[in-house]
């Protein structure tokens, strides 16, 4: 298979432009014969399914929760990037480009994210007219603030709900369409397997949670908009529901994975507290605006912080990255929070934690003043850990949160799988080996606003499709292998839980492929995945049936697949012998402990190919080419 990224050939400033004007269209009338299945429910799912059906597509819009109002874009807090300038500060369009390629570490498409930057400022006039409440100024004019990776302020926000407001937008579109009658919309219903005919994806098996029932779902095309995969580590800042198995089914049928071992600490969530915590709680990378981040200088010190004189705290970012100082990215915040505790100077009863305080910002601001700005991230806090904000730093600690990989797709957003579109958290394709903070939302929202539309018309404008319906062999096929697997899972009957095997599966990835990894830690790592694998099909005990609410067999399945992604991602990181974003490698670094990227070798996107549960994926590179944004040693300080 030869990897054709479909990139646009001319100025990167024009290539959108040219591609929309080169793409073929469908006209009003025909728009009407197409079916075109949406699986996923938040901002890049919600936003895709809209938009289609207002350009009067037949939508069929699936999600797992019982409203697109519960989809895991909810959960995000901090804001949402634009290329805007409206703080007069410097920004643009390239710079924005320039910060996420580099932020990146030099792992992404350069046409892919320079399209991003530029949709980025249309997606903010469409919120507005939808009425998401961003936070103004006191003349009324939107106001910004300063988000990791960035000099300049071009964060959209609504307090710490900015995810919340975006979705509501994208819900009442959505809503809108539903209405009217071109979307119809299939909550409490799972993906277990996508429907491939003759080389195209034609459709979906589904299984509704409440009744039990596998039913198929043909179209002429399928969009994924299902999310990561960060849950295949257990404890995550991701809701308890998100999973990978409706991209890794695709995977299985055919759609290469890209990038796996990419995945994102956040450097701003509440510690872990016990052995048997279910997840793990984000505290908005927002706050480091006002938040200083410290440890003690002294190993071991336990005073409380009041006890603390100034002279004797560490603000380690400030001082290792002056030019930058909190607001450095994600992975290098994380990384040094991780030092200082392997130092001996972390805080709280674990030593896996650093203080992140707000006092300085109170004095100078007022309280009154950090209340308005992330009010409803306080009382979260608070309600969490017991500890009012207001009058003792926060305590914070990494955890694993968003990922990069995803199912690979070209500059149209379509996968290795003619017809099979991938948007949002679920491709891999803007934000290379680490997201900058604020730019999710954008992703998700510029995929399905304002990229899919052009895209998939341009599929159903060149291709013709067969009529196929339940009879036809191909959906029997997809059908009958997922009442195999779940009459397999029901039938173990052995001694241990589900949650028990995905407990003990989340902890192999954070030791060995979590925020450092080294050859030999994977290879551990690898062969403990497999025998832990091997046990599960043995001994795992799914109780109930197939024929009802089950929720035991949903996490089942999840969790199996969660193996099979979890030994890739091991497999993908091993090969990869550079450190570059949030793969860090131990032994590539630099003498002060940075990232140390191989771009001779490495420079390219790890495409895998499944080719069986006991046969090796097979690897396709493609290569990267960075002709506007050179590569360098990333530096913030």
């Amino acid at each position: 298979m030869i990897l054709d990224s479909k990139i646009p050939s001319g100025p990167i400033e024009k290539a959108w432009e040219k591609t929309r004007f080169d793409l073929k269209l469908v006209n009003p009338a025909n728009k009407r014969k197409h079916t075109i299945i949406v699986v996923g429910s938040g901002l890049a799912g919600a936003s895709a399914a809209a938009t289609l059906g207002e350009l009067g597509y037949n939508v069929e819009c699936f999600c797992f929760q019982d409203s697109p109002r519960r989809a895991h874009s909810i959960a995000a807090q901090g804001g949402i990037n634009a290329a805007k300038n409206y703080q007069n500060d410097g920004d643009s369009v390239y710079r924005l480009f320039y910060d996420t390629v580099k932020g990146g570490d030099f792992r992404a498409r350069e046409a892919n994210v320079y399209r991003l930057a530029e949709i980025s400022v249309a997606i903010i006039d469409q919120c507005v007219a939808q009425g998401v409440p961003f936070a103004r100024e006191y003349g009324g004019a939107l106001t910004n603030r300063s988000f990791g990776g960035a000099q300049v302020s071009r964060t959209f926000y609504a307090r710490g709900q900015t995810g919340q407001q975006l979705l509501l937008g994208a819900y009442q579109a959505l809503e809108r369409q539903i209405h009217v009658g071109t979307v119809t919309m299939h909550p409490r219903t799972e993906m277990l397997d996508l429907v491939v005919i003759d080389g195209q994806a034609r459709g979906i098996v589904i299984r509704h949670l409440v009744t039990g029932e596998i039913s198929t779902h043909i179209a002429d095309a399928v969009i994924l908009g299902t999310g990561g995969y960060g849950n295949v580590y257990y404890l995550s800042t991701n809701a308890k529901g998100s999973n990978v198995t409706a991209s890794w089914r695709a995977h299985k049928r055919g759609a290469l994975f890209a990038n796996p071992c990419y995945t994102q600490i956040h450097p701003t969530c509440i510690p872990v507290s016990g052995d048997y915590q279910s997840k793990l709680t984000l505290m908005s990378e927002s706050l480091r605006n006002d938040g200083r981040i410290w440890v003690p200088k002294t190993k071991g010190d336990k005073r409380s912080p009041d006890q603390i004189p100034e002279n004797e705290r560490d603000y380690y970012l400030e001082r290792r990255y002056p030019s930058f100082g909190n607001l450095v990215p994600r992975d290098v915040a994380s990384r040094n929070a991780k030092a200082v505790c392997d130092e001996e100077r972390g805080v709280g009863e674990t030593g896996l934690g650093v203080y992140l305080d707000f006092s300085a910002a109170i004095a100078r601001l007022g309280e009154n003043t950090i209340r308005e700005r992330y009010g409803n991230l306080f009382d979260m806090y608070q309600r969490i850990t017991d500890e009012n904000p207001y009058k003792v730093p926060m305590r914070i600690y990494p955890a694993i949160h968003y990922t990069m990989g995803g199912l690979w797709v070209d500059y149209n957003l379509q996968s290795t799988i003619p017809g099979l579109f991938v948007i949002g958290e679920a491709n891999f394709s803007d934000h290379g080996a680490n997201r900058l903070g604020a730019s999710a939302l954008m992703q998700g929202l510029s995929d399905g606003y304002f990229v899919i539309p052009y895209t998939v018309g341009n599929y159903l404008a060149t291709n013709k499709f067969a009529k196929v319906d339940a009879t036809h062999p191909g959906v029997g096929s997809a059908v009958a292998s997922v009442q195999q697997m779940t009459e397999r899972l029901l039938s173990i009957k052995g001694k241990r839980t589900v949650d028990s095997f995905h407990r003990e599966l989340g902890k192999i990835m954070w030791d060995y492929c979590g925020m450092s990894r080294t050859a030999q830690g994977l290879e551990t790592a690898i062969g403990q995945i497999r025998a832990l694998r091997e046990e599960y099909w043995q001994n795992v005990n799914v109780p109930g049936s197939g024929d009802d609410l089950n929720q035991s067999l949903e996490k089942a399945g999840r969790v199996a697949d969660f193996f099979e992604l979890g030994e890739l991602m091991c497999i993908d990181a091993r090969e990869r012998n550079e450190s570059c974003g949030g793969h860090f490698r131990e032994e590539y670094q630099t003498p002060e402990g940075e990232a140390q990227r191989d771009d001779e070798h490495y420079s390219y996107v790890a495409a895998w190919g499944y080719r069986g549960l006991d046969s090796p994926s097979e690897l396709l590179k493609e290569p990267l080419e960075f002709h506007y944004v050179h590569p360098s040693q990333r530096s913030y300080k």
